[in-house]
């Protein structure tokens, strides 16, 4: 396997992780880093570097990072979140990788594109529940700031710095076990 398809492969596991975060703002750095030839797309995904693209997924990212700072508007997103992140996870994926089998392409967008994303924003999703719960929501823009900065800061380090984007998605999903463990109702015996 040649080393940019290890790179190509990286830059779709970190932004499909960025993609759990923020559905759009991981499509728009991708968008622009296709346009500005920081990256190349597979061939029949050069369209998400075009102008019209770049412009409708900034829209959409602006739009998206303000409406997650509305309480109870930021779950009813939530709700939507988990199967968009998963289709565009797998979408990114398909785009990124290069010099593969459309099997095994497709195989690992689903599996490591879609499957990332939808990890980490059903992790994300029971975050915000667990907020809204626990502080009738005055905690989520906090949540969203930091899920707003997490998927900003993971999709420039995915276009920039692939091979290290995958090390920060370990050790997302390592942080998201570790607070699974720590808030998964304990089973008790009853004698």
């Amino acid at each position: 396997m040649a080393v940019e398809t290890i790179i190509s492969i990286c830059l779709g596991i970190g932004l499909a992780a960025s993609v759990g975060f923020r559905v759009f703002l991981p499509l728009f750095a991708l968008s622009l880093a296709s346009y500005f030839d920081v990256w190349q797309l597979n061939e029949s995904w050069q369209w998400i570097g075009s102008a019209p693209a770049l412009i409708t997924l900034g829209v959409a990212t602006i739009i998206e990072i303000f409406a997650y700072f509305i309480p109870y508007i930021d779950n009813l997103l939530d709700s939507l979140a988990v199967p968009m992140a998963a289709l565009a996870g797998t979408a990114v994926m398909l785009s990124t990788v290069a010099d593969l089998s459309p099997v095994i392409t497709w195989s690992l967008a689903i599996i490591a594109g879609g499957g990332t994303a939808a990890a980490v924003a059903g992790s994300s999703c029971a975050t915000r529940l667990t907020s809204t719960a626990t502080t009738g929501g005055l905690v989520n823009p906090l949540v969203s700031a930091a899920e707003t900065g997490t998927s900003m800061v993971m999709s420039v380090v995915s276009i920039f710095l692939p091979i290290l984007a995958t090390v920060l998605v370990l050790v997302i999903f390592v942080v998201i076990f570790k607070l699974y463990k720590k808030f998964k109702p304990s089973k008790t015996k009853n004698i």
